[in-house]
């Protein structure tokens, strides 16, 4: 199988992002031991909400299991029979309200747990009804047109009495996000572990309220629940504890200067190509916050190139090795988050090659 160069993002399916050493060696260490998981379940948890600043935290196997179990613990709280009973929910709180602008592939996994998903408008104190278990924000969508801002939909929910679970599983950088969302008044808010946090790709995170935590602990492994199949094994759970402490640690705006770094060598070296435009950019709209990583938008005009930004970003991908790229429109996009200095020539000068050969 041939290499990757990730010009793309931390996709699952490019396979998340690449492990520190450091992750690796405390993988290697868990494996070498037995434990009593509960129990290191929880001392990592209470680690991870100590580092970060948060009343309450919880170790998944990955941002979609965390949906899940998030969902099973709003429904069926911490009672055995409940629990024990899902995907059943009948007779249970079980309809998540979502945004139609919020609706995503990974909103099955709340439907996994067994909650009806209920679309709603900006009417949203219309859809509330005594089955109403939670409500479903996609931070993703933000600033989708047809989204709300979440401080409003808190602010109404909050007196409600009704859980907003946040899924903000790709939305780091910046670190703040770790504490935003709640500070906005969500009550969970779920995190990829295998994104920019580069610890294991099978890992996620909910942070949040200590009484839906404690939930969410009982509707998981290693209890007998519906998180049961989605076992987060010791050595995960000490690698993203890991993890979570090297990523407090690290400089951000030394990071920072080194992606705008590479996207200004991606602008200065494309720019002379005939036929191709390229600007630095974000992928939130000016003024937004938080605005993430910096990008090259390679705009391309096939009637000067011979080529379009979809053959173009083909053809990368079938060289050796292979590069993966976005595509928005007639536009490549090129994102160094994940890319060595050494990588971000390689592509620079790939790309280059592909455009003046066309």
């Amino acid at each position: 199988m041939k290499k990757l160069l990730n010009a793309r993002g931390t996709l699952t399916a490019l396979g998340g992002s690449i492990m520190p050493p450091e992750v690796l060696e405390a993988m290697r260490e868990a494996s070498r031991a037995y434990v009593n998981l509960d129990e290191l379940l929880r001392r990592a948890a209470e680690r991870i909400a100590e580092l970060i600043g948060v009343e309450g935290a919880f170790i998944t196997s990955g941002a979609a299991a965390a949906l899940a179990v998030s969902a099973a613990a709003c429904m069926a709280g911490t009672d055995p029979a409940s629990i024990r009973r899902l995907p059943d929910s009948a007779g249970m709180r079980n309809e998540i309200l979502m945004l139609k602008a919020h609706r995503f592939g990974f909103d099955q996994a709340v439907r996994l747990a067994g909650a009806r998903i209920v679309e709603v408008g900006e009417e949203l104190e219309a859809a509330l009804t005594e089955r109403t278990a939670a409500y479903l924000y996609l931070a993703e969508a933000e600033n989708s047109r047809g989204s709300l801002p979440l401080p409003q939909v808190t602010q109404l929910l909050n007196r409600r009495n009704v859980p907003v679970i946040v899924d903000a599983a790709a939305e780091l950088p910046p670190v703040a996000n770790f504490r935003r969302y709640l500070e906005q008044g969500a009550a969970l808010v779920i995190f990829s572990g295998g994104k920019d946090i580069r610890g294991p790709q099978s890992s996620g995170l909910i942070l949040g309220r200590k009484d839906l935590i404690a939930a969410c602990a009982c509707n998981s492994c290693p209890n007998y629940s519906i998180g049961r199949p989605m076992k987060v094994d010791k050595e995960s759970i000490c690698g993203l504890v890991r993890a979570v402490e090297l990523y407090l640690s690290q400089d951000f705006g030394r990071e920072m200067r080194g992606w705008e770094e590479m996207v200004e060598a991606f602008v200065e070296r494309l720019s002379g190509v005939a036929g191709v435009e390229v600007r630095r950019g974000f992928p939130s709209p000016p003024g937004i916050q938080p605005a993430g990583i910096p990008r090259a938008y390679v705009q391309i005009d096939p009637s000067r190139t011979g080529v379009s930004a979809a053959q173009v970003r083909k053809k990368l991908q079938d060289g050796d090795p292979g590069i993966e790229t976005d595509l928005d429109g007639d536009c490549l996009v090129l994102n160094p988050q994940l890319l060595t200095r050494k990588e971000a020539k390689a592509v620079i000068d790939r790309l280059a090659a592909v455009l003046q050969r066309a």
